[in-house]
């Protein structure tokens, strides 16, 4: 293929040719795969193009994670490729996690024959119905010769307004088929702004406030206005609080950061938002964890939302100023509020409450989990990325380590099982030159431990940490709540996570102690290889607050 080849000039290609054509101009350089042959055309052009790296999964399942993974840490969309029916429905819910994660991605399916379509043909599903209600936009290609239209129509929606997934369905008769073929620029994304008029209206609601609250979201990672949200919150004294998994959206050492609303969110936390009287809702969709099973939020409140896209504005809770905006460009355009600030003894009574709770001191009477949080604290490098899985051991993670610069962590707010080390693969991927970790239960991490072999097989150094328990513990726990004492379903056998990774070419180690946990990472910090540490965790210590005996009690009282 001619890597010359400018936009916007007409030249004859395949369909398959044409797609690697429109990731070349959106500047894509990877892309995450499981092969097949309904899309064979497509890994031939890709082939031929050496600027983009390919990267071959175990299962369609990791790759989608992989690339939500990448594209989160990027800020760029991630690629997956895949087979019909069946490779479409293992990546499914890596698509999930990136539309409720406002993820950009691009997910293309090879399909069966239209020839055979609509006659149960081998692998065949309606690709695009069955996408159209977790995508953002689900299409499938009849005419090659719109294939640059469609593929850089699918670009331009997965990463403008609210980011996320789209799908696009390709016939394999059509891929190999050569047309002259038209292609448009590089997707260029709108950044609206405020209003004069809805600027002086922010202001005055600030103007009245005695308790204001930013509750900040993915949208400012999105528009990159992590500085700008840092000078606004400083300029006006206003306390900030990051909505479910955006923990690097503000420095949690600051004396504005005031908490995370996540799950087993604590009282001290909770209090803060319920005792402000305006709410400055920046690039969030206030999801259910967010908002606590939407309550948080209530009538006494004066809400600003402020989104990229319109639909997010009043989904949840109407609010009294409604703002289409860019985050970046919003809160440049806010410069000139200035309001002087009547509640920085509030601001320092709250955060005075985060830090009782958040404090990473640790003493003999602490699990393992929590001086792990806090060997990683000392350990790591200040720029380190953090990736999670689902799951009770995330609570040590989500409560105790201070996430300080931007682009430092990454998790699912979809609260998938087996994201957690697929993600770390993909983070590395966008940021090669960070140390990143990711964090699983064993539950979880074996849902896709055969990404293992992928890190190996392409060289992707990222540290695995397995708190392992033998039980898929956030069930449990729920299970003991409800119906204390009848244990079904949640007990797990034994698996040496060590002995896996040595089998696929990884380091793997055991902790039983903390002393061998710092051996451990050490060596994995100086080796550079991918490398999964399992620590042996105990099975009462169920959550951060609370032992199964406790749960027991409280549940029969």
């Amino acid at each position: 293929m001619d890597t010359q080849f400018s936009p916007n000039k007409t030249r004859k290609l395949t369909g398959a040719q044409a797609i690697v054509e429109c990731m070349k101009i959106e500047g894509v350089t990877n892309v995450f795969c499981v092969p097949g042959e309904s899309y064979l055309p497509v890994l031939d052009a890709l082939y031929d193009e050496t600027s983009i790296n390919v990267i071959s999964a175990r299962h369609e399942g990791g790759a989608a994670f992989m690339a939500e993974g990448y594209a989160k840490s990027s800020l760029k969309p991630g690629i997956v490729l895949a087979t019909r029916g069946v490779g479409a429905a293992n990546l499914s819910i890596g698509v999930h996690t990136a539309y409720q994660d406002s993820t950009p991605m691009v997910v293309f399916l090879g399909q069966v024959h239209s020839r055979f379509r609509g006659r149960e043909g081998f692998q065949e599903v309606d690709l695009d119905r069955y996408f159209q209600h977790i995508a953002k936009w689900a299409v499938e290609v009849h005419d090659p010769e719109r294939m640059p239209e469609i593929v850089q129509r699918a670009f331009r929606l997965a990463q403008t307004g609210r980011p996320g997934p789209v799908v696009v369905s390709l016939p394999e008769d059509v891929l190999p088929v050569a047309v002259d073929m038209h292609f448009g620029p590089k997707t260029t994304k709108p950044a609206p702004t405020p209003s004069k008029e809805e600027v002086k209206r922010i202001e005055s609601v600030l103007m009245e406030a005695h308790h204001p609250l930013i509750i900040a979201g993915g949208g400012v990672k999105s528009a990159q206005a992590e500085g700008s949200l840092f000078a606004f919150a400083e300029k006006n004294q206003i306390p900030v609080a990051a909505a479910f998994r955006r923990h690097d959206v503000f420095p949690n050492d600051h004396q504005l950061y005031i908490g995370h609303l996540g799950l087993g969110l604590n009282r001290k936390v909770l209090q803060t938002v319920e005792e402000a009287d305006v709410i400055l809702a920046l690039g969030t969709r206030l999801s259910e964890v967010t908002t606590q099973d939407y309550k948080i939020i209530d009538s006494s409140k004066r809400l600003v939302h402020i989104d990229i896209d319109y639909e997010t504005i009043g989904k949840v809770y109407a609010p009294e100023i409604g703002v289409v905006a860019d985050l970046n460009q919003a809160l440049k355009s806010f410069i000139d509020i200035d309001v002087t600030a009547s509640w920085n003894a509030w601001v320092k009574e709250r955060r005075s409450a985060y830090e009782s709770i958040s404090r990473l001191t640790v003493s003999e009477d602490d699990v393992i989990n929590k001086h792990i949080i806090a060997m990683l604290e000392r350990k790591l490098p200040k720029n380190a990325l953090l990736t999670n899985d689902a799951g009770n051991f995330a609570g040590w993670l989500h409560a105790f380590y201070p996430f300080i610069n931007k682009h430092t962590y990454v998790g699912p707010t979809s609260g998938a099982m087996g994201y957690g080390m697929p993600a770390a693969l993909g983070a590395k991927l966008a940021f090669p030159e960070k140390q990143v970790v990711s964090l699983s239960g064993d539950g979880g991490f074996m849902m896709t431990a055969q990404e293992l072999e992928t890190a190996v097989r392409n060289n992707i150094p990222v540290i695995s940490l397995v708190f392992n328990n033998n039980m898929y513990g956030t069930i449990r726990m729920h299970q003991e709540m409800h119906y204390p004492e009848k244990v079904m379903a949640t007990d797990l056998g034994a698996v040496s996570f060590a002995k896996l990774a040595n089998s696929v070419g990884a380091d793997g180690f055991v902790a039983n102690t903390l002393g061998e946990f710092e051996s451990a990472l050490d060596h994995a910090l100086e080796s550079q290889k991918p490398t999964v540490i399992e620590i042996i965790t105990d099975k009462e210590q169920i959550s951060v607050s609370s032992t199964i005996g406790q749960i027991r009690e409280r549940s029969t009282k």
